[in-house]
C-alpha cells in the first residue's frame, strides 16, 4: 500500500467510501461528515485550503483505498483537525488508516501545535486507534466544531 496526497481524479472514489463508511454504521445523518459540501470534490477543497492536506491509500492495483486530511479548525490557536479518516470496508484491519496516520501527523506537526479529532463512540475500533496513537479524550467538542452530530472528541498535542 502507498500513501500519496489526492488528486482530483481520486475524489469520487473517497467521497464513495466516505459515504459507504457512514451508510454501513447508520451515521449518515445531518451534522457530519456525509453532508459536507465538498466532499465530492476533497481535492480542490484541500489544495484552496491554506495549511490543509489530504492524503490517501492507494492498493498496488493503483485503487484508492482509504483516506484522511488535516486542516485548519483553530488556526490562531495551532490547533488543526484530523479530518475525515475512511477507509474502503473491504480493506479495514488492514492496516491502511495506520498508515495514513504518520503523512497526517508530520503535515500537521510542520504547521500545528494541537491535533483535534471528532468521531462518535459507536465507531469502537477507530477510537482505540486514536487513543492508541496518542489522542487523549475531551469532555466536549472545540466551539470550532462543524460536526453538531459527533459525540466523542480527541486531543493531541504535536
Amino acid at each position: 500500500m502507498k500513501i500519496r496526497e489526492i488528486k482530483p481524479a481520486d475524489d469520487s472514489q473517497m467521497a464513495k467510501i466516505l459515504r459507504t463508511s457512514l451508510e454501513q454504521l447508520h451515521l449518515n445523518l445531518p451534522g457530519t461528515a456525509y453532508f459536507d459540501p465538498f466532499v465530492d470534490h476533497l481535492s480542490e477543497w484541500y489544495q484552496q485550503t491554506p495549511a490543509a492536506k489530504y492524503f490517501v491509500a492507494v492498493s498496488d492495483s493503483d485503487r484508492v483505498v482509504g483516506g484522511c486530511g488535516v486542516g485548519p479548525i483553530a488556526p490562531e490557536q495551532g490547533i488543526a483537525e484530523l479530518q475525515k479518516l475512511y477507509v474502503d470496508p473491504n480493506y479495514r484491519h488492514h492496516g491502511a488508516a495506520a498508515q495514513l496516520l504518520p503523512a497526517c501527523f508530520s503535515y500537521a506537526k510542520a504547521h500545528y501545535q494541537s491535533l483535534y479529532l471528532e468521531t462518535f463512540a459507536s465507531m469502537k475500533a477507530a477510537n482505540q486507534l486514536y487513543t492508541k496513537v496518542g489522542f487523549k479524550q475531551l469532555d466536549r467538542p472545540l466551539s470550532q466544531s462543524e460536526h453538531g452530530a459527533c459525540d466523542t472528541w480527541y486531543l493531541m498535542t504535536l
